[in-house]
């Protein structure tokens, strides 16, 4: 489909194919190693480690802005999390394939992503507001069944050794980094939140059974039904 995508475009005269990857890795080292593209059309699921999402990212990260075209035909919750937690807000697009198989149907979207427009498709838009919904009612969903369990013992007000005594660890350090795996899948890693602060959030999450985001100020927020930012108390 990469080759067919190639001579599709070219045979527009609107668009020239400076480079097509097959893994993420491979996208990141183009960039680095040539000059970054205008545009890259980037397919979510992708035959590395790495996926589309991830991918764009880290090229963003090197050059921020750089518009990408999602392209994809999977209905994985994964994508959309990965999609949603990338907080790309300009210069974008996340269609379907299904929806646009002909790279003559794919101009106008890379024209729209280059000049610092976005679309997202209405279904995967539809798919990607129930993925917020459900983990903003979902913490813990977030989590591997054993940071799962730390997480539901910090709420009880248990120290590392008890965890880790009742837990059957030799090493409290191992609660340590559960904790600090916990901190980072819920966004309370922040290196100006101390380790008290960031346990008694996650304690505050578990209890309230929804995701809290802190501001700078230290105010709660939660997402509601609409999926609007609203204050938590």
């Amino acid at each position: 489909m990469r080759e067919g995508l190639r001579q599709g475009f070219e045979a527009t005269g609107q668009v020239r194919v400076v480079g097509a990857c097959s893994t993420g890795e491979a996208a990141i080292e183009f960039c680095f190693a040539q000059a970054a593209p205008q545009i890259i059309l980037m397919d979510v699921a992708l035959a590395s480690a790495m996926n589309g999402i991830e991918a764009a990212v880290a090229i963003r990260r090197e050059f921020p802005r750089l518009p990408v075209v999602f392209y994809s035909i999977q209905d994985d919750d994964a994508y959309y999390r990965a999609f949603l937690h990338a907080g790309i807000l300009s210069h974008y697009a996340y269609v379907r394939k299904s929806n646009y198989l002909l790279p003559t149907l794919l101009v106008p979207l890379l024209r729209d992503a280059i000049a610092g427009r976005s679309i997202i498709d209405p279904d995967i838009e539809a798919r990607v507001q129930q993925v917020r919904h459900f983990d903003a009612h979902a913490p813990m969903a977030w989590l591997e069944p054993i940071e799962q369990t730390v997480a539901q013992m910090i709420a009880r007000g248990m120290t590392n050794e008890q965890i880790a005594l009742q837990l059957g660890f030799r090493d409290k350090r191992t609660i340590s980094r559960i904790n600090g795996q916990i901190y980072a899948a819920w966004g309370l890693a922040d290196s100006t939140t101390d380790e008290k602060v960031a346990r008694t959030r996650a304690a505050l999450i578990v209890q309230s059974g929804r995701f809290i985001e802190w501001d700078a100020a230290g105010q709660a927020f939660v997402m509601n039904e609409r999926g609007e930012r609203e204050a938590w108390r």
